[in-house]
Protein backbone atom coordinates (compact mmCIF):
# COMPACT_ATOMS: atom_id res chain seq x y z
CA UNK A 1 0.00 0.00 0.00
CA UNK A 2 1.10 3.55 -0.65
CA UNK A 3 0.06 6.65 1.26
CA UNK A 4 1.01 10.10 0.02
CA UNK A 5 1.08 12.95 2.54
CA UNK A 6 1.33 15.93 0.19
CA UNK A 7 1.31 18.54 2.96
CA UNK A 8 4.32 16.89 4.67
CA UNK A 9 6.06 15.87 1.41
CA UNK A 10 6.17 12.24 2.59
CA UNK A 11 5.29 8.97 0.86
CA UNK A 12 4.81 5.79 2.93
CA UNK A 13 5.06 2.45 1.12
CA UNK A 14 4.15 -0.74 2.97
CA UNK A 15 4.92 -4.10 1.37
CA UNK A 16 3.37 -7.11 3.08
CA UNK A 17 4.85 -10.22 1.54
CA UNK A 18 5.94 -12.60 4.26
CA UNK A 19 9.71 -12.72 4.56
CA UNK A 20 10.01 -9.88 2.00
CA UNK A 21 7.90 -7.40 4.00
CA UNK A 22 9.20 -3.85 4.30
CA UNK A 23 8.25 -0.27 5.04
CA UNK A 24 9.71 2.59 3.01
CA UNK A 25 9.53 6.33 3.54
CA UNK A 26 10.27 8.86 0.80
CA UNK A 27 10.98 12.13 2.65
CA UNK A 28 11.11 14.79 -0.05
CA UNK A 29 11.64 17.60 2.50
CA UNK A 30 14.90 16.14 3.78
CA UNK A 31 15.79 14.41 0.49
CA UNK A 32 16.16 10.84 1.77
CA UNK A 33 14.55 7.42 1.32
CA UNK A 34 14.62 4.88 4.15
CA UNK A 35 13.63 1.23 3.84
CA UNK A 36 13.15 -1.03 6.83
CA UNK A 37 13.50 -4.68 5.86
CA UNK A 38 11.77 -6.79 8.48
CA UNK A 39 13.63 -10.00 7.58
CA UNK A 40 17.00 -8.31 8.20
CA UNK A 41 15.93 -6.09 11.09
CA UNK A 42 17.86 -3.25 9.46
CA UNK A 43 17.26 0.16 7.91
CA UNK A 44 18.73 1.25 4.56
CA UNK A 45 18.96 4.96 3.80
CA UNK A 46 19.81 6.67 0.53
CA UNK A 47 19.78 10.21 -0.82
CA UNK A 48 17.02 11.00 -3.30
CA UNK A 49 18.59 11.53 -6.72
CA UNK A 50 16.15 13.73 -8.59
CA UNK A 51 17.16 12.32 -11.96
CA UNK A 52 16.26 8.76 -10.84
CA UNK A 53 13.42 9.12 -8.30
CA UNK A 54 10.02 10.47 -9.40
CA UNK A 55 8.83 13.77 -7.93
CA UNK A 56 6.17 13.62 -5.20
CA UNK A 57 3.43 14.75 -7.60
CA UNK A 58 4.44 12.12 -10.15
CA UNK A 59 4.79 9.14 -7.80
CA UNK A 60 1.05 8.95 -7.13
CA UNK A 61 0.28 9.08 -10.84
CA UNK A 62 2.82 6.32 -11.54
CA UNK A 63 1.33 4.12 -8.80
CA UNK A 64 -2.17 4.65 -10.20
CA UNK A 65 -0.98 3.83 -13.73
CA UNK A 66 0.77 0.70 -12.58
CA UNK A 67 -2.30 -0.52 -10.69
CA UNK A 68 -4.77 0.20 -13.47
CA UNK A 69 -2.58 -0.78 -16.41
CA UNK A 70 -0.58 -3.75 -15.12
CA UNK A 71 0.02 -5.15 -18.60
CA UNK A 72 1.61 -1.96 -19.95
CA UNK A 73 5.37 -1.54 -19.64
CA UNK A 74 6.55 1.66 -17.99
CA UNK A 75 10.17 2.88 -18.22
CA UNK A 76 9.71 4.69 -14.88
CA UNK A 77 10.09 1.64 -12.63
CA UNK A 78 12.51 2.36 -9.79
CA UNK A 79 14.71 -0.46 -8.48
CA UNK A 80 17.34 -0.14 -5.81
CA UNK A 81 20.20 -2.48 -5.05
CA UNK A 82 21.55 -2.30 -1.51
CA UNK A 83 25.07 -3.54 -0.91
CA UNK A 84 25.83 -4.64 2.61
CA UNK A 85 28.52 -2.65 4.35
CA UNK A 86 29.18 -1.32 7.78
CA UNK A 87 26.25 -0.26 9.89
CA UNK A 88 25.81 1.94 12.90
CA UNK A 89 23.02 3.05 15.17
CA UNK A 90 21.56 6.49 14.51
CA UNK A 91 22.56 9.49 16.61
CA UNK A 92 20.92 12.86 17.14
CA UNK A 93 22.78 14.44 14.18
CA UNK A 94 21.48 11.65 11.90
CA UNK A 95 17.87 12.25 12.90
CA UNK A 96 18.25 15.99 12.30
CA UNK A 97 19.56 15.20 8.81
CA UNK A 98 17.04 12.46 7.96
CA UNK A 99 13.97 13.90 9.71
CA UNK A 100 11.42 12.65 12.24
CA UNK A 101 9.61 10.24 9.88
CA UNK A 102 12.77 8.29 9.10
CA UNK A 103 13.78 8.46 12.78
CA UNK A 104 10.46 6.86 13.74
CA UNK A 105 10.98 4.09 11.15
CA UNK A 106 14.63 3.34 11.93
CA UNK A 107 15.31 4.09 15.62
CA UNK A 108 17.09 1.20 17.31
CA UNK A 109 18.02 -0.53 14.04
CA UNK A 110 21.40 -0.72 12.33
CA UNK A 111 21.61 2.00 9.64
CA UNK A 112 23.18 1.30 6.25
CA UNK A 113 23.84 4.13 3.81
Amino acid sequence: TMTIHSEEHIVDVHVRSGVYSSDTIFDYTHGYIATRLFSRNACFIMKIKKELIPELQEIGRLAFERETMKDVYSPNNVWTLFQAGTSRLGHLKDWILYGKHIEKLCTGLPLYQ
